[in-house]
């Protein structure tokens, strides 16, 4: 057989898009900081078991990604681009997934739109760049329910009728294809929890309800399936179950059941709970997935609730894309923490989608009205908004009056940033390559149209993240960093005050504490402490903090405040 070429230009175009440049901005509290500094402490510490913070157990995630960071740091150093290096890499290995899929269902031309549409998109382009868990997770996921597809797809669809009737009551449980799913499932347990487990049950069990594959006319086959589908269902959750236990098993033989019912009450209390004010209203993921994955999300719509003229395969995967994604998206949103990462996984069926819909645009060489309007309209709102950011950086004191019941944010703005009046043209660069592509897809030139819109959406993306994603930093937390970077050769303790953090741990990079107090906040800020120790707040904490006797004030910058124990 021979080799397509096409998985070197992806491979090629992923690193070009994914690689350069990730080191160049400090890593975002709290989850890019949370996952790296897991990885330096097992680093520090040489337990590569148990996932620690501040050199205590940390339970609220297992460590396969913090294995990967580790892996990495080991080989480039403690330092942002070794922490967002693993998702890099997981950007090549999902592009060349994905095209290898959509090349077997349909042809290259559709793989290749799939791609576009992943690597062309705001969202699913960012976090292939990022240093969270959630690309190498939603991989994961994606790659339990295609070989659950595909194990399903060759006891329906390899034998005849007569086989089937003959075969249908005892299948093998243990098939390569569900060997594979089984695997792929437990790494996802082994990424996030067992949130990956529920996901690909509820889809898959959705999926073949809403869509059974045996004819209701003969009900003594369709028993004899349904049958064979649990039998076969067990045989992938006993896989599921064996890799996953690979950690969670020999965790719990080393420290007990009380870390493993730590680790379960912490993710029931996340799904019940607002986690530390990561509220927001049920359609809050329909709001982040439609602008946020923008243009993919404006194609898959016109797919999303569409009636197919293909029939077989290409629709049966096409009904596990669409049940994937509604699964997703129900569950976070019917979750009380909202954050935007949580309905990630949605990103590879909706882009899916989006290719279906291309694919559909150039066989008939027609566009929809709804895509004609807004394209355009959305595509020029947000270029419009970058391309003004430099011209309110330079005149911050306008936005001012807007935060005047956030003194934290009113401070943020005090940040000196330099802002060159030039830089509108990195957004209104894009805006100029949205209009050129809207008039190619008006004209019908499809091909032409589609691949400059996704091309140059994840151009201006890294334009966008190179030219500005320091100067926002600069506002939001830099103060903070700056302070722990200059005390990190020195031996004290650090901690901030009345508000949760990370970023004190990887960036002063401290080593194991002797004294064990050093974990008590209430010691470290009034009891006998035994070496200097600083105390950051941000700026609504001032009047707190000034009352204490024991801390002498050091300076406050851009909202944060900083004391030193007397």
């Amino acid at each position: 057989m021979k080799f397509d070429q096409n998985y070197i230009w992806i491979t090629l175009l992923a690193s070009v898009f994914f690689i350069p440049f990730i080191g160049d901005a400090h890593l975002f509290d709290w989850d890019e900081i949370n996952f790296a500094e897991c990885s330096r402490e097992m680093l520090v510490t040489g337990d590569y078991l148990l996932p620690q913070i501040n050199f205590s157990p940390f339970w609220e995630k297992p460590p396969l990604f913090i294995w990967l960071q580790t892996l990495s740091m080991h080989i480039f150093g403690v330092n942002e681009f070794a922490a967002r290096l693993p998702n890099a890499l997981c950007g090549i290995v999902t592009l060349n997934s994905i095209y290898f899929l959509g090349k077997k269902l349909y042809d290259s031309a559709f793989g290749w739109w799939w791609v576009l549409a992943y690597i062309g998109s705001f969202l699913p382009h960012l976090y292939f760049k990022s240093g969270i868990i959630d690309p190498w997770f939603n991989l994961f996921i994606f790659g339990a329910l295609v070989f659950l597809f595909k194990n399903k797809d060759d006891f329906q669809l390899s034998k005849s009728s007569k086989l089937l009737e003959s075969s249908v009551e005892k299948p093998s449980i243990f098939t390569t294809y569900l060997l594979l799913a089984g695997i792929c499932a437990g790494l996802a347990i082994l990424t996030k929890g067992p949130v990956g487990f529920l996901i690909v049950t509820l889809t898959w069990f959705i999926k073949n309800a809403l869509y059974p594959s045996v004819s209701t006319r003969y009900a003594a086959r369709k028993f004899a399936t349904t049958i064979a589908f649990f039998k076969q269902y067990i045989g992938f959750s006993l896989i599921t179950l064996a890799v996953a236990s690979l950690w969670f098993g020999l965790i719990t033989i080393k420290n007990g059941f009380w870390f493993l019912n730590t680790f379960i009450e912490y993710n029931i209390r996340l799904a019940k709970t607002e986690d530390a004010g990561h509220g927001g209203f049920v359609g809050y993921h329909f709001i982040v997935l439609f602008f946020g994955c923008f243009p993919a999300s404006i194609f898959a719509v016109q797919s999303l609730f569409r009636r197919y003229n293909f029939m077989g395969e290409k629709v049966d995967f096409t009904r596990l894309m669409k049940v994937l994604f509604w699964v997703v998206l129900l569950v976070f949103s019917l979750v009380q923490s909202k954050i935007v990462h949580y309905s990630s996984m949605c990103y590879l069926p909706l882009t899916f989608l989006s290719a279906l819909t291309l694919k559909r645009y150039v066989e008939e060489k027609r566009i929809s009205g709804f895509t004609k309007f807004t394209i355009p309209t959305i595509g020029i709102l947000l270029g419009l908004v970058v391309a003004i950011l430099p011209i309110v950086g330079q005149n911050i004191d306008l936005i001012k009056p807007l935060f005047q019941k956030d003194i934290f944010a009113l401070k943020n703005l005090e940040a000196t940033i330099s802002w060159q009046t030039g830089q509108i043209f990195v957004g209104l660069g894009y805006v100029l390559a949205l209009i050129m592509s809207f008039f190619y897809l008006k004209k019908l030139e499809i091909l032409r149209g589609g691949v400059l819109l996704f091309v140059a959406t994840a151009i201006f993306l890294n334009v966008a993240l190179i030219v500005f994603i320091n100067k926002i930093e600069g506002y939001s937390q830099n103060a903070a960093i700056t302070f722990y970077k200059a005390h990190a050769q020195e031996d004290c303790y650090i901690l901030t005050y009345d508000y949760k953090s990370y970023a004190h741990f990887f960036y002063a990079q401290k080593g194991h504490m002797n004294n064990a107090k050093n974990t008590d906040n209430q010691w470290l800020i009034s009891g006998d402490v035994d070496k200097p120790t600083y105390i950051v707040g941000k700026y609504p904490s001032k009047s707190e903090l000034d009352l204490l006797p024991q801390l002498e004030f050091l300076y406050a910058r851009n909202g944060f405040v900083f004391y030193r124990r007397k």
